[in-house]
């Protein structure tokens, strides 16, 4: 009987064994999923924003042109004012004291009318010396007035920048209320600020003027080199911690991505320009599953 029990009992093992060797094993999926980009190769643009200020570049300083007591003052600050307008008037000590006398004999003469004040200039009149009866001599300035047409937006432009900007060039102008104007570029200045190495360059604003003087402006220049370039998301370019090696995973079959080291050129807020290698609308490129991989991995492609 105890035979029979240890027959039965070794049969059934051996059963058993035969159940688990027959079983299939179990394999794991060791890809990673990626979702993949191909290149861009529209225009990618690089700006530098600089600040520029509004301002008058000419300001005519109006003088006496006589010694005498100031009879009147047709002017005031914030004035706009025409080339040709009387501003002020000057009676000479002679003709206060003698013109009735002078004029009572011979009233051809005219001895006694004051000499007229002339602005030489259209603009805005910003700051007024005298008053009404102040006694002045020959020669000393009276009124300062902002020749409207030197009006303009002074830029300090980086000497690096230079190859950038040229005379007629058109460039947007952005306001701190948020809109727009459009500036030419009329001149260089010829000097450079030997401590910034800036040199100031003016724009003429189109449309009308009525941007106040000193206002600190927006301007967008274009370092763009090339019409088209060859770009990728952020995302797909990686690097190492001190970011000077930067290379992106690449498809080379249905399941396989490797590295490729690249070299980058200019950087937007989303796309990097790739200068080498050459890449084509063809290649398939890591856009996730990318970060902290070996240089060549199993892959599984979960969006297109």
């Amino acid at each position: 009987m105890k035979k029979q029990v240890l027959f039965y009992t070794i049969l059934l093992f051996s059963l058993a064994s035969c159940k688990k060797a027959d079983a299939p094993e179990k394999t794991i999926d060791s890809s990673i999923p990626v979702t993949i980009t191909t290149i861009n190769s529209s225009e990618l643009e690089d700006y530098v924003e600089l600040n520029g200020t509004a301002t008058y570049l000419v300001k005519n300083s109006i003088k006496a042109n006589a010694t005498g007591y100031l009879n009147s003052v047709n002017v005031a600050i914030n004035d706009f004012v025409t080339n040709g307008k009387e501003l002020f008037s000057i009676k000479t000590r002679e003709a206060k004291v003698l013109g009735n006398t002078i004029n009572k004999i011979d009233p051809t003469l005219n001895f006694g009318s004051a000499i007229k004040v002339r602005s030489n200039t259209n603009g805005i009149v910003t700051s007024i010396n005298v008053q009404q009866g102040d006694y002045i001599q020959d020669g000393d300035p009276l009124v300062t007035i902002n020749d409207a047409k030197s009006f303009g937006v002074l830029l300090s432009l980086p000497y690096e920048l230079k190859k950038y900007v040229a005379v007629g060039q058109s460039f947007s102008i952005a306001l701190p209320d948020g809109t727009n104007r459009t500036g030419v570029v009329q001149k260089f200045m010829p000097t450079v600020d030997a401590i910034s190495q800036t040199q100031n360059v003016v724009l003429k604003i189109d449309g009308k003027q009525d941007i106040p003087e000193n206002l600190i402006v927006k301007i967008k220049i274009n370092k763009s080199s090339n019409s088209h370039t060859i770009a990728l998301p952020k995302a797909a370019v990686l690097s190492d911690e001190t970011e000077s090696h930067f290379w992106i995973m690449k498809l080379i079959n249905a399941n396989t991505a490797v590295k490729i080291p690249i070299q980058k050129g200019i950087e937007t807020d989303t796309q990097i320009e790739i200068i080498s290698p050459i890449l084509t609308n063809k290649d398939q490129i890591l856009l996730t599953g990318n970060y902290g991989v070996n240089d060549t991995i199993k892959v599984k492609v979960i969006k297109n």
